[in-house]
């Protein structure tokens, strides 16, 4: 793939386990760049996955993204991401966000202060992996507690997982890099970057950023078919209303009188078509390309695929190395 397009697939949520490893070493020998393992509750482990995929291949970039900084303890994921590091140094990528707030409260673990937690967990799994001894006490309490196994390799980049313009501002900060969600238009990377940016003026960072942004993908020859099997996906993710994505694109208050109107069935029929076009990567191969393109202009660093097929995702796989990545 070349270096001036990277290209990512996102792996995960209802990609059944034992199928992990054949797709990572699909998306490997088809000339991705990243295979990214998302942890969505309560589907398929993101950082067993991640093993996994590191195990099953040998040259392409792992991601874990994300993980919430909620279920485990900093230390336990800071281990975690030191384990693998050490066993495939310079390979992983790894995503700490909040988490999606309905599962949270279905574990009883919404964080009562959201950004206090996201800095703390990412600073401290910074610390740990480089062999700090930590004692504190906050959103999470530190007694003694250091690693035994530290990372032996450069340091593995903490990215953080986040849509708001705190949480954005945050990753600028104290971050490795940002992973914005699917389902980002144009304006919003456009808009997430300059929240970024005021983040790292304000802790005077320096160095890249890279921004890698999730898609709805569905890639077909029929690209009206590819386009209805976005859809369905699209109405998934925003069934549930507004956030700053859809705020950014201009869209909440239509979204937000959709999902009162019925949920999931009145957003799917009443969503209108540009936001197909506007919010996923859906289409035939030709506009497939164009789409993945355009996600650059708008600055990302690289765009990771979520196919919406993920009983073919080696076919999705294929027919993307085969017809769309060459025409980046």
């Amino acid at each position: 793939m070349s270096a001036e397009y990277p290209v990512g697939v996102v792996l995960g949520s209802a990609i059944a386990p034992e199928r992990v490893r054949s797709a990572a070493i699909t998306a490997e020998q088809s000339g991705f760049d990243e295979v990214w393992l998302a942890e969505d509750y309560f589907f398929t482990g993101g950082i067993s996955a991640a093993s996994l995929a590191l195990d099953a291949t040998s040259r392409v970039k792992v991601g874990l993204g994300v993980v919430s900084a909620m279920a485990r303890h900093p230390a336990l994921l800071a281990m975690e991401l030191a384990t693998m590091s050490r066993v495939h140094p310079e390979r992983l990528i790894a995503g700490i966000g909040l988490g999606v707030p309905t599962w949270l409260r279905q574990m009883g673990l919404h964080p009562t202060a959201p950004l206090a937690a996201m800095r703390e967990c990412v600073t401290s799994v910074k610390a740990l992996m480089r062999g700090d001894t930590l004692s504190a006490s906050g959103v999470y309490t530190f007694n003694a507690v250091s690693l035994v196994y530290p990372e032996t390799s450069p340091p593995t980049p903490i990215r953080m997982g986040v849509s708001g313009p705190q949480m954005l501002r945050l990753s600028g900060e104290v971050a490795d890099g940002s992973v914005l969600s699917v389902a980002a238009s144009h304006e919003y990377v456009r808009w997430a970057r300059a929240r970024i940016d005021e983040g790292r003026e304000r802790g005077s960072r320096s160095g890249h950023h890279p921004v890698t942004v999730f898609a709805i993908y569905a890639v077909d020859r029929d690209g009206d078919a590819a386009r209805a099997a976005a859809r369905a996906s699209l109405a998934f993710y925003k069934q549930y209303g507004s956030n700053a994505l859809t705020d950014v694109y201009g869209i909440s208050d239509e979204l937000n009188s959709l999902v009162a109107q019925g949920g999931y069935d009145a957003v799917l029929a009443g969503m209108r078509d540009e936001w197909v076009d506007d919010l996923t990567i859906a289409g035939t191969p030709e506009e497939c390309a164009e789409k993945i393109r355009s996600f650059y202009g708008a600055g990302a660093d690289s765009v990771a695929l979520f196919p919406v097929a993920t009983d073919r995702v080696d076919e999705i796989l294929r027919l993307t190395a085969d017809a769309v990545l060459p025409r980046l």
